[in-house]
């Protein structure tokens, strides 16, 4: 009789009561609320980076190579020696043209002097008007001479000064085009090619801009259109590798046309180089600002599913189920995803278990705060008040 009563008080235990044995607990899953934040929305292009001075160095005079004087790819200052022509024949031209000169110069003050005593026969009626006539003719021809050879004193002196060929500006320098003791030629538009030189700091960067977002931009009067007290527009720019828009410039140039053919017009931003890191020919993308500030919700990108056409949010409601949102999302600052519509600042959005849960599911909620992944470099556009 005892041990019935002990079996039915057994069985009115509570622990009678639970879930089913091998029933799994609900998932625990990180819920975070999204993270406000006042952003200015802005347009992002592909650019092509491009030197802001580019020239070709060339031969301006024929000879031999005499020296190479930089390593091939080093920066270079303006009125740095880059190639050294074999000056000697044109030492000898200068030399030679010095020498014409000083006789020119000699025959000219004999020619004054003979003009001067012919004048002065001619009052005294001691030669004839022709011979004076003659005499003053052969002061003008010496006068001219002289001039002649001080020209070819000066052309002889610039072919001199042109076998040292100079960097005309800062810059990058390629490789040497031509060794030393080969021939270059100076002649016209086949002139030899010894290197090319780049500027690098400032660099410009070319985007092309559709013409929906050129109205749009015209539509909020933000200086696409150049005008002469125009400001300039603030831009950013990240390199193909970079997922952060480190180089900060501005829009300086608006071309004055849209292309016809493609229906864009060419814009030009210019962005400081101290770091070398933007190169002459490379791809970037360039953002730049094109609305005022706003209140948005920011969440980490990885929170974001897709479904079909749409993009959801998982948020864990009050009854701790999971509820679907549909949300708007924008660009990336500070490393997450700006969500312009479909979630408030008390939603609790799940961060993780996103392959396990579904809408309904019952969950046990771990909440903790969203911390922006990049801290040192932010990917917010500048504001156009304060760039």
């Amino acid at each position: 009789m005892g041990g019935l009563l002990i079996l039915t008080l057994c069985g009115c235990h509570p622990a009678a009561q639970q879930a089913p044995a091998g029933a799994p607990p609900p998932p625990q899953v990180t819920v975070s609320h999204p993270l406000p934040k006042e952003i200015v929305d802005y347009n992002e292009f592909t650019a092509r980076l491009g030197a802001v001075n580019s020239v070709d160095i060339r031969a301006r005079v024929t000879g031999y190579l005499q020296k190479v004087n930089f390593k091939d790819g080093v920066e270079v200052k303006k009125g740095d020696v880059l190639f050294i022509i074999d000056p000697r024949p044109y030492q000898a031209e200068l030399d030679s043209a010095d020498a014409a000169l000083e006789r020119a110069k000699t025959q000219l003050d004999l020619a004054t002097n003979d003009n001067k005593r012919a004048m002065e026969l001619f009052q005294n009626k001691a030669i004839s008007a022709e011979e004076l006539d003659t005499r003053s003719k052969n002061l003008l021809v010496a006068n001219s001479a002289m001039k002649i050879a001080a020209a070819a004193v000066e052309t002889a002196k610039l072919n001199l000064d042109y076998t040292n060929i100079a960097a005309p500006i800062d810059g990058r320098v390629s490789r040497a085009m031509v060794t030393e003791g080969n021939l270059v030629n100076a002649s016209g538009s086949e002139s030899t090619l010894l290197t090319t030189l780049v500027s690098v700091d400032p660099i410009y960067a070319y985007f092309d801009v559709d013409e929906a977002t050129v109205l749009r931009y015209q539509s909020l009067d933000k200086g696409m259109r150049q005008t002469p007290d125009r400001v300039s527009l603030p831009c950013q720019m990240a390199l193909g590798n970079q997922t952060t828009f480190s180089y900060k410039g501005t829009l300086d140039f608006v071309d004055n046309q849209i292309d016809s053919t493609t229906g864009t017009l060419r814009a030009r931003g210019v962005f400081s180089n101290v770091d070398r890191m933007l190169i002459p020919g490379e791809f970037g993308r360039v953002r730049v600002v094109s609305g005022g500030k706003y209140e948005a919700m920011l969440i980490p990108d990885y929170a974001i599913n897709s479904d079909q056409d749409k993009k959801i949010v998982y948020v864990v409601g009050a009854d701790q189920t999971i509820q679907p949102k549909q949300v708007t999302p924008g660009q990336l600052v500070d490393g997450l995803r700006v969500i312009k519509s479909g979630l408030d600042a008390n939603d609790l959005v799940v961060l993780d278990r996103l392959q396990i849960i579904r809408p309904g599911m019952t969950v046990v909620p771990k909440e903790q705060p969203i911390t922006p992944p990049t801290t040192t470099t932010s990917d917010a556009p500048a504001d156009p008040a304060n760039p």
